[in-house]
């Protein structure tokens, strides 16, 4: 579970109290708050849209566009909207947007990450009234309202033609959100102008400053030479020096970032990624075999990856949510590394003497994001899994 960290060049702050300039370590792909349903973009488009509902640091739904929401009977969600809430245009937020911004997600040209994951128990919206609607699903939905959390809301009256590039131009970029989009530049920077018409009443900084610094390096020593005020995933190799340093506060929280390989066993046949030791393909793919997957794990030493690879800004998991969070589970301990074990199991499947295997990742997505592939590579090439690390941005 990788842990969020933030550090604030606190020093700086009262010089610039009306603009916050953020440096952030992951590209923004698009303005259309629809386009590509990943992290950074979210990140962004939770500044200048709102969602039905939010969560807090523990992953608990809150209010937020909608006051209140209910189960009604085992296929229909009602949900109740917040009146008084406008669009940056002026426009009033209503039950008709709502509909609208579902309709849109799955309609999105060219989508490489759709929103549509969080929509597709949606069979219906009934229009009770303009702030009142129930959302009829395919059977018990319980996940619905988490689901919806994730829904930048648009209006239906700016955007029934709005294209993806209307918005990365700024013609489209009309929220209810905090702030306005003023400018999207791609790969470099979103400047953002104070809402003053904000629902939940005046944003605190009058103008933003976000900035993508993906380079480690680059971003630390923007924040250290008073550049920018706020950075986010602080290079793990930074840290220490900046805790001493009595100018900076750090901030920090397991994040909801869960970190796993996905492995290859969905082929029956053989797989590209994996052969044996003179580089020939398997007739079934070794990964179909759950001893061969177990194996894997219990070659990775996660307690050592968290140590010497996140130097502690990390922590070890068996589960996909953080402590605290709905779902997690106290007594699921985390499995500790066995190679010989691994190496058992191996044998058992029949590969005793394992395979070659190559192992994709990303070098510049999460907090050492290669290095971590790069560990694990060695860790299985000791149980005799020949491991080729293939990491690219």
């Amino acid at each position: 579970m990788k842990r969020l960290l933030l550090a604030a060049l606190i020093a700086s702050l009262p010089a610039h109290a009306q603009n916050l300039r953020m440096g952030v370590g992951a590209q923004i792909t698009s303005a259309d708050p629809h386009f590509h349903n990943i992290s950074p973009n979210n990140a962004y488009a939770s500044m200048v849209f709102d969602n039905l509902l939010e969560t807090d640091s523990k992953a608990r739904l809150a209010a937020s566009l909608a006051e209140s929401w209910r189960a009604v009977g085992e296929d229909a969600w009602e949900f109740t909207l917040r009146r008084g809430v406008r669009f940056h245009n002026g426009s009033d937020f209503t039950a008709e947007d709502v509909a609208f911004t579902l309709e849109r997600i799955p309609l999105v040209v060219n989508s490489p990450g759709s929103f549509r994951t969080y929509t597709q128990a949606i069979t219906g919206v009934e229009i009770i009234d303009s702030h009142t609607l129930r959302f009829r699903t395919n059977g018990p939905a319980p996940l619905l309202p988490t689901d919806l959390a994730q829904v930048p809301m648009l209006d239906r009256e700016t955007h029934q033609a709005a294209t993806t590039e209307d918005f990365n131009a700024g013609r489209a970029a009309i929220g209810t959100g905090p702030y306005r989009m003023m400018a999207y530049r791609s790969g470099d920077r979103v400047e953002l102008q104070r809402f003053d018409g904000h629902w939940r009443g005046r944003p605190a900084w009058q103008s933003v400053d976000y900035r993508m610094i993906t380079n480690d390096a680059g971003r630390t020593a923007a924040l250290l030479a008073g550049d920018i005020d706020i950075i986010d995933q602080v290079p793990t190799s930074d840290i220490e020096r900046l805790r001493r340093d009595q100018r900076i506060a750090i901030s920090e929280i397991d994040s909801m970032r869960f970190i796993y390989f996905a492995q290859d066993h969905m082929r029956d046949g053989p797989t590209p990624f994996i052969t044996d030791h003179d580089g020939k393909p398997f007739a079934r793919n070794p990964l179909k075999d759950v001893r061969v997957r177990q194996a894997l794990s219990l070659a990775i030493d996660r307690p050592a990856i968290v140590a010497r690879v996140m130097e502690g800004a990390a922590s070890t998991t068996r589960q996909v949510m953080p402590e605290g969070a709905f779902g997690y589970v106290r007594e699921l301990a985390v499995s500790r590394a066995d190679p010989d074990q691994a190496k058992k199991l191996l044998a058992e499947a029949g590969y005793p003497n394992g395979f070659r295997l190559t192992l994709h990742g990303p070098n510049d997505r999460y907090p050492n994001d290669a290095r971590i592939a790069q560990a694990v590579g060695q860790m299985w090439t000791r149980i005799g899994i020949r491991t080729q690390v293939d990491v690219a941005p």
